[in-house]
């Protein structure tokens, strides 16, 4: 019956994305689950301020919303009606008029190791691509042998810069490489007890404007969240607003449910690596709604307030 008024009220759902070859994979990924459901789709692809930019690091044009603002104001404008984003690259607070609708369940969260030289790994003094102040912080602190080299772009582009010589691995996140069955590539799986992933690493999230139609949200949440994963993300999302971390600041954090319990893992670690706080948290999963909170407020009474005054200001990012 729902579905049913929904379909008197819209021809199609319109789905915006960035027009990346893994946003496209996520994107047609969450169609068919819409169709599946009863629901008539279309596409609108767009490049974002972060997919133009290359030439800089995302600490360095100011990562807020870099790969969101383009689809967010056409979801404002009512020209589409849902936008799907790889979730960690959703700023921890959104604009009053938005909001997140879902989150897809949660792939494998880590990072790899990718190559064409096979056998390599971080024990070898090699040149590894990437511009994530986080991964680049925690190389410092647990491989000072290895040296980095900033490296920008989607998927295909690294890829291709990675096969030309630019460096000799690039560290990514396992979901996008899975996703795009480059896995033959992947020369080492890091442990998330030493890379712990970005918040939200692994899930695609399902952002809609607040005044859309609440028998479309209703479905929409029906038919693409997956509870287990809002949890964490909610935890973890929360523990990144606490800290007012970014792309630009080097802040991790990780929430995985097992037995109705939260096992929380985060922190901060500073650009040279030189620093690192980190503090772990378990708790019912009926306490999930503070916990993120409380997990940043324990590393923020340990120094993590300094720290992150400290990493702003060689940022400009006061």
């Amino acid at each position: 019956m729902v579905l049913e008024k929904i379909k008197f009220m819209l021809k199609k759902l319109k789905i915006i994305t960035r027009s990346s070859k893994l946003a496209l994979w996520q994107t047609y990924f969450v169609e068919k689950k819409l169709q599946e459901a009863g629901f008539e789709t279309e596409i609108v692809g767009i490049e974002t301020r972060g997919d133009k930019i290359l030439d800089r690091s995302l600490a360095k044009i100011g990562s807020k919303g870099v790969f969101t603002e383009e689809l967010e104001e056409k979801l404002r404008l009512g020209e589409v009606h849902l936008a799907v984003h790889s979730a960690k690259d959703l700023p921890s607070a959104l604009p009053e008029d938005l909001e997140i609708i879902a989150f897809t369940e949660r792939e494998q969260v880590n990072d790899v190791l990718v190559s064409f030289k096979k056998g390599i790994s971080l024990q070898d003094k090699i040149l590894i691509g990437t511009s994530s102040t986080r991964r680049i912080a925690t190389l410092k602190h647990y491989y000072p042998h290895i040296r980095t080299t900033e490296m920008r772009g989607n998927l295909q582009t690294r890829l291709q810069k990675l096969e030309n010589g630019a460096c000799d691995a690039i560290i990514l996140a396992y979901a996008g490489i899975h996703r795009l069955e480059y896995d033959n590539l992947i020369c080492q799986h890091l442990p998330t007890d030493i890379f712990t992933p970005a918040a939200g690493q692994g899930s695609i999230a399902i952002e809609i404007a607040k005044n859309l139609d609440a028998n479309i949200k209703q479905k929409l949440k029906e038919t693409l969240n997956h509870w287990e994963t809002e949890v964490c993300l909610h935890v973890e999302r929360d523990f990144l607003h606490t800290l007012q971390g970014g792309c630009s600041v080097p802040v991790f954090v990780l929430a995985s449910l097992e037995n109705n319990f939260l096992n929380i893992r985060g922190g901060i670690i500073s650009p040279d690596g030189s620093r690192l706080l980190m503090r772990e948290l378990r708790v019912s999963v009926q306490e999930y709604e503070q916990a993120g909170q409380k997990l940043a407020q324990e590393i923020l009474q340990i120094g993590g307030e300094q720290m992150l005054k400290e990493i702003k200001t060689s940022y400009n990012l006061l």
